[in-house]
């Protein structure tokens, strides 16, 4: 028995050091740009797994790009991290975009599914301010993109090199915005597999041997339960700001807003939604470099559409409106550093602007007809009604009109209960004459 009950503890111990010892990775997923908020989620994650132990962490990446500053982040996180980083394009039909492609690099381990893409590393920058040159031919260069590009030349390089992956690929990225599908990645030694799913890949990197911290490991993840690493629900407000489209959208329903709040006073709820709009944008300006030039067309533009309701321009000052919207919003985001972040004009930006103008013309229209319509409400309604007198107008006297009694004065004498027609209100006086027809 008591032999029996020794065993017993010595399985339950076995088991109990098996289970603590089991082996987890950690795994988040990035969809969508890659931003202060997306880089953060990265960072932690990475500090996570090297605090729980995880034998690695998958990042499962599809992006267009994103900001440089943060993608330089993330990289650096990567570079000194402590436990093996696995960056994994998929699912079927994403990509490893721009900035997408230097994390793709960077990674300890790069895999890509069947049907993705990689490459297009370019920075964009149409914001300029680095002055003109030009060539020996006599053609202009932008210096302030050539030196975007060669800063991110050598950025890229450094990374390729450290992790022994095709350098001059890498390069072409950059320089000729060069993209290519998963299996030429395999194939020039870009990545360095191609997996169907995560059980594959992670089947197919077990045993692989790669250096973390300047040291060599070899992976043990075959069959390792995975833990899923979740945005904070701070982290994913701020993800969802951080896209140039919706904070576009956010400050044009803030000013559309506040401006029916202030043709229609009282209203409360298009002021408060407003309002909310505008403090989410504001939110993502902190998040997202922005140009004041871009904004101040912004608000220039809802200024002169204002103005129409006041100035009798033909519309002049609607289009004019219409036309530093457009400018506006194409310059918001349009920063040497934001790299592929811009609104969306044919898809976004467009629409938004088109859907202005319609509500600012029907607005105007109201308006214009309201100021032709013949007043039913005031003291000047009474002009023109026909009512009878109580006493004679000789010339004065009081007259019964729209079921009160007024203090009247005509020009012609009239009796008693004769049809009179008011013809001017002078303070609580009614001038009236004989009506000629009504009752």
């Amino acid at each position: 028995m008591l032999a029996a009950r020794s065993v017993a503890l010595l399985f339950g111990a076995c088991l109990a050091v098996s289970s603590a010892g089991a082996a987890h990775i950690n795994a988040i997923t990035v969809d969508g740009s890659i931003n202060p908020a997306s880089s953060d989620y990265i960072q932690q994650a990475i500090a996570l797994s090297e605090e729980d132990g995880a034998a690695a962490i998958l990042i499962e990446l599809d992006t267009p790009g994103g900001l440089l500053s943060s993608t330089k982040d993330i990289i650096q996180a990567i570079l000194n991290a402590t436990v093996p980083v696995v960056v994994y394009v998929a699912p079927r039909g994403a990509w490893a975009a721009s900035a997408g492609t230097f994390i793709t690099l960077a990674a300890h381990v790069a895999a890509m599914a069947p049907g993705t893409s990689i490459g297009a590393a370019s920075p964009i920058s149409a914001g300029g301010g680095g002055g003109d040159q030009r060539d020996e031919e006599g053609e202009r260069i932008d210096v302030a993109q050539q030196k975007a590009e060669k800063f991110t030349s050598a950025f890229i390089e450094s990374i390729a090199k450290e992790r022994n992956r095709n350098v001059e690929w890498a390069v072409r990225a950059v320089e000729e915005a060069e993209a290519i599908t998963q299996d030429e990645a395999l194939e020039l030694g870009v990545i360095d597999l191609v997996a169907a799913n995560r059980a594959a890949l992670l089947e197919d990197i077990e045993g692989r041997e790669v250096i973390v911290d300047g040291e060599p490991l070899t992976l043990v993840v075959a069959g390792a339960a995975v833990r899923e690493i979740e945005m904070t629900t701070l982290q994913g407000l701020f993800n969802f700001l951080a896209s140039p489209d919706i904070a576009m959208l956010l400050v044009m329903a803030g000013l559309l807003g506040l401006y029916v709040e202030f043709n229609q006073p009282g209203l409360l709820l298009p002021g408060i939604v407003g309002g909310v709009c505008l403090v989410l944008a504001a939110i993502a300006f902190q998040i997202l470099p922005f140009s004041w030039v871009g904004l101040l067309l912004i608000l220039a533009g809802m200024g002169l559409v204002a103005a129409e309701l006041f100035v009798s321009s033909y519309g002049l000052l609607l289009v004019a409106g219409l036309g530093c919207f457009l400018l506006g919003g194409t310059m918001l985001f349009d920063l040497p550093e934001t790299s592929d972040l811009t609104v969306s004009f044919w898809s976004v930006l467009v629409p938004i602007v088109a859907g202005f103008a319609a509500f600012a013309l029907l607005v105007i229209y109201a308006v214009g007809q309201s100021m032709t319509r013949q007043q039913t409400a005031g003291v000047s309604e009474l002009l023109g009604m026909v009512g009878r007198s109580q006493t004679p107008l000789d010339p004065e006297g009081r007259v019964f009109v729209r079921g009160e009694y007024w203090n009247a004065h005509s020009d012609e004498t009239l009796p008693a209960d004769a049809k009179v027609e008011v013809t001017a209100v002078e303070g609580m006086r009614l001038r009236v004459r004989r009506a000629t027809s009504g009752g």
